[in-house]
């Protein structure tokens, strides 16, 4: 059996359901045989952010159809009769096991073949396993890793079996510190372990880190850092115990996995240019085969903010952006231009929220309130860090900032704003950054979406935590982990 059509999205995350969306507003709705969505999930598209937040709350929990693409950019919500409405084929549970470039066929696991003129790969990345670094226990019963739907379901199931029980988090990055923030909402007894002297250690500052463990230590987290865990201890087929590289043992009722992702780059390994671990594109998302795109978690595009510089970025903004670029460019060549994409990533735990924006590269300078103080009665704290390179502002991180506050901190960073001089930005923090974006921003002529080419921006819209309209926990940040060895390879 065979089908044809003249795009094909393979892959249904994030990505795909604004590509969809896209494509409908530059192009209309699509005839027949022209654009299909191959998911290997069950479920149109939807907005994985919700995941790790309202997904998990234990009361009132948020659940398809109210996190569909593309409401987390506080657009269309696209269901599954949308996409028929649009004439776009989903072709939803299947699985594509090879795939031949020169050829332009896909080949699913049920035995059909798939041919397309254009291939836009949004393939995603997967989470990696405790195997991969020489490890075991992922079948067990109340392993979790978090990834899609049905990790998360499993999630749940596992928190309902122990109320009151142990979690042991491995890993402390993006899905570590979210998945800790969602077990202490669900009353379990949390304990963190990773091998860096802190969390979210390719991001943060020490400083920084210091504030969000004191934080999580006051709702009763237990950090555990500079170790491993070396074994698991399976009875009945479930986790009992978590042994440290130092013996120490840790009870557990329930273990989750949050050591990094890996790009889903296996189809096109010697078909396609590779690089930074996944596929590499040119300015207009398209790969080394012509008639073949790459965006989300697998691309690895130029970002001019970085002279050029290639990277491959794992977050949910950087995969709306580069698919609706992509689309751009399949439309209309000439007229999307090379992507100009200004590096986004953020977070939101217990009443705390986070906006990076740029590249954490040159000398760190620390502003605001960094102690616990800010939170009492109900305050927000408000402080972070600037990074500065060869005298220009290269990044920003705001914890507790205001819609103004951040898109004027996008500007400074965007235009690279001049710091003559760093005592005085030390001085002055945040009201010297909001003042250089400001700045930019009026010289330009526009205040907002300055980064975006003028586009609404995604960051725009963030839902507070605890609110229970289904709709706004669609904007809840999926935190992605950054790959790191959080597991000591042949130690277990």
């Amino acid at each position: 059996m065979a089908r044809e059509f003249a795009y094909v999205i393979l892959g249904g995350g994030v990505a795909a359901g604004y590509a969809a969306l896209e494509f409908v507003r530059r192009r209309g709705d699509a005839a027949a045989g022209e654009l299909c969505i191959i998911s290997g999930e069950a479920v149109a598209p939807y907005e994985r952010p919700a995941l790790s937040k309202g997904y998990l709350l234990p009361e009132g929990g948020v659940r398809l159809p109210a996190f569909h693409t593309c409401v987390g950019a506080n657009d269309e919500l696209l269901t599954p009769e949308w996409y028929k409405e649009h004439g776009i084929e989903l072709i939803l549970g299947t699985r594509v096991i090879s795939a031949d470039v020169d050829q332009k066929t896909l080949l699913t696991s049920g035995g059909e073949t798939i041919t397309y003129k254009t291939l836009i790969v949004a393939t995603g990345a997967r989470a990696l396993k405790l195997e991969e670094f020489g490890g075991s226990g992922s079948d067990a019963a109340n392993v979790c890793y978090l990834r899609d739907i049905k990790d998360a379901d499993k999630l749940i199931s596992v928190m309902r079996s122990c109320p009151g029980g142990n979690a042991v988090v491995i890993g402390g990055g993006y899905i570590g510190m979210e998945c800790a923030a969602a077990l202490v909402a669900n009353k379990i007894k949390v304990t963190m372990v990773f091998p860096e002297k802190h969390c979210m250690n390719r991001l943060f500052t020490p400083k920084t880190a210091e504030f969000y463990e004191t934080y999580y230590t006051s709702k009763g987290v237990t950090f555990i850092k500079g170790t491993v865990v070396s074994s698991l201890e399976i009875s009945a087929g479930k986790v009992t115990t978590a042994i440290l590289r130092d013996g120490k043992r840790l009870p557990a009722d329930m273990v989750v996995v949050g050591i990094g992702a890996r790009a889903n780059t296996a189809l096109f390994e010697g078909q396609l240019a590779m690089e930074k671990g996944g596929i590499r594109v040119n300015g207009q998302m398209q790969t080394s085969n012509a008639s073949v795109y790459a965006v989300g978690d697998v691309a690895a595009f130029p970002v001019k903010l970085f002279g050029g510089d290639v990277r491959r970025l794992e977050h949910v903004d950087c995969a709306r952006r580069t698919a609706k670029h992509a689309i751009a460019a399949v439309l209309d060549p000439s007229g999307a231009g090379d992507i100009d994409y200004l590096p986004f990533f953020y977070s939101r735990a217990f009443a705390l929220s986070w906006r990076f924006y740029g590249d954490n590269a040159g000398e760190a300078v620390h502003f605001g309130d960094f102690s616990l103080g800010g939170t009492a009665g109900g305050g927000a704290p408000k402080f972070g860090a600037c990074w500065v390179s060869a005298g220009r502002i290269a990044g920003v991180f705001l914890e507790g900032g205001s819609p103004e506050e951040y898109d004027a901190i996008a500007h400074a960073v965007q235009r690279g704003a001049a710091v003559p001089d760093v005592a005085e930005l030390a001085r002055e923090g945040l009201a010297f950054l909001v003042r250089e974006g400001r700045r930019g921003a009026a010289r330009a002529g526009r205040l907002r979406g300055c980064c975006r080419g003028g586009e609404k921006p995604s960051y725009a819209w963030h839902a507070t935590v605890g609110v229970a309209a289904a709709v706004s926990m669609a904007a809840f940040a999926y935190w992605y982990g950054w790959k790191a060895p959080y597991v000591a390879g042949r130690d277990f």
